[in-house]
């Protein structure tokens, strides 16, 4: 049995290993980094560090929110330990922190989803409501993780 961090994007709940999340922050001004891909949202300052911020929805094709809209920013460790990346990604909302048996985890079928269905490593279904589990090792990609380094370089100069 393993605890997840249960949360919301749009219509669609996910769920992420609690041992991945740092911290969840309220809303947090974000500041634009020109010449970024259009799935990071910008940089926030963390514990005194500079995060990149990747617009989850962005990442799952679904629609952006309104600039009006409230959102949280989930802060995630990820990587092995030799090398630990730190990210941070947004969520518009968090539901619930939840224990689940690995027996209750079903495989998804490739279903032509919005997002890379590799992000997926199942889901269970609670409250007649499917949790998609997310594989957040899996959901930033090598390109999202070179990024991050060049604006962690250019951070230092």
């Amino acid at each position: 049995m393993d605890t997840y961090l249960i949360f919301i994007l749009g219509n669609e709940h996910f769920a992420v290993s609690v041992s991945k999340v740092l911290e969840v922050l309220q809303r947090q001004k974000v500041t634009p980094v020109p010449k970024t891909p259009p799935h990071i949202q910008g940089i926030i300052n963390f514990r005194g560090d500079i995060l990149p911020v990747i617009d989850t929805r962005s990442k799952f094709n679904l629609p952006k929110l309104n600039s009006d809209e409230k959102f949280l920013v989930i802060v995630f460790e990820i990587g092995s330990k030799e090398q630990k990346i730190i990210i941070a990604a947004t969520a518009d909302s968090v539901k619930d922190v939840l224990e689940i048996k690995d027996s209750d985890v079903k495989p998804v079928p490739e279903l032509g989803l919005n997002y890379n269905s590799k992000f997926i490593s199942g889901a269970i279904n609670k409250d007649d409501k499917f949790i998609l589990m997310l594989d957040i090792e899996k959901v930033f990609t090598n390109s999202d993780l070179s990024n991050i380094n060049e604006i962690h370089l250019t951070e230092n100069l």
